[in-house]
């Protein structure tokens, strides 16, 4: 993994290959997300990751935050990494709503939706933030606890739902990777305040997002986890709601990877492998 900064932003570089992927990751996540699916691409291609702002080692970057805001920044990474019509855009969860908005602006090879990117249906009269804290539950948690070991940091994730029977080296490394401060007061490198700027944006625009989708020109697809954020029997994207948008995308194609949640869909290698296959097969 190579390491660069652009514009404050934390921007890592997967291999070594001419080929590039240029990939977003989700509300409290960081560029660790994609480790596992980089590990996995073909020998002829590279995955490009950033900490959005507020996140990872960009947490010090200041808003304004939103969702347009992440596809500008996505977009000045791409040029500083040379990133042409050839590469492909992927992202995961909001990640995804991020590459929709970037790849609404330019040309790419492909655009490659992972477990996101659909306009999420709010109830009528629904409040933005609760809906955001009964989503993400142990998410939201996390951000307003100090931890006082490393170790209790990775046990936290480890009794999360999603990865009960999921843990591994790769999750491990991602979360080592979130934490900041000092023995007995460490806490998530993620600001509480770009999530809610974020989540707000991402379930109230969604006109926005719906529009984005629509202009798209690069073959565009969607993978979904079968199993939600905390491993329920329901997706974050349900069947209905796939069916909505492919019916009215007809270029969008729609596959589910059986026995994934939100979350292995990036860490577990089965799940991981049939991602880095959907991104670079057909070249």
């Amino acid at each position: 993994m190579r390491l660069d900064e652009v514009d404050g932003m934390r921007v890592a570089t997967f291999g070594t290959g001419p080929r590039l992927i240029i990939a977003v990751h989700g509300i409290t996540a960081s560029l660790m997300a994609w480790a596992t699916v980089a590990r996995l691409l073909p020998a002829d291609w590279s995955l490009v990751a950033m900490d959005l702002r507020g996140r990872g080692h960009s947490a010090a970057l200041p808003g304004p935050y939103g969702l347009t805001q992440h596809a500008e920044d996505v977009l000045r990474v791409a040029d500083h990494v040379g990133a042409g019509p050839e590469a492909v855009l992927t992202g995961h969860s909001m990640g995804a709503y991020v590459a929709a908005l970037a790849g609404a602006e330019r040309d790419f090879a492909r655009v490659v939706l992972v477990d996101g990117g659909l306009p999420l249906p709010m109830p009528e009269g629904a409040d933005p933030d609760e809906v955001l804290e009964a989503t993400l539950g142990p998410a939201m948690e996390r951000l307003r606890r100090t931890f006082p070991t490393p170790e209790a940091y990775v046990g936290f994730f480890m009794a999360h739902p999603a990865f009960l029977d999921n843990w591994n080296a790769d999750a491990e490394a991602y979360v080592r990777y979130d934490l900041i401060g000092t023995e007995g007061a460490l806490r998530s490198r993620v600001a509480g305040d770009a999530v809610r700027e974020d989540g707000r944006w991402m379930l109230t625009e969604s006109e926005r997002i719906g529009a984005a989708l629509s202009a798209i020109r690069a073959p565009l697809s969607l993978l979904r986890a079968p199993r939600g954020l905390l491993d329920q029997d329901t997706g974050m994207l349900p069947d209905a709601l796939a069916a909505t948008w492919t019916a009215r995308l007809p270029g969008l194609t729609d596959e589910v990877i059986p026995g994934c949640n939100h979350y292995t869909i990036m860490f577990d290698e089965r799940c991981a492998s049939v991602v880095a296959d959907r991104l670079t097969s057909g070249f």
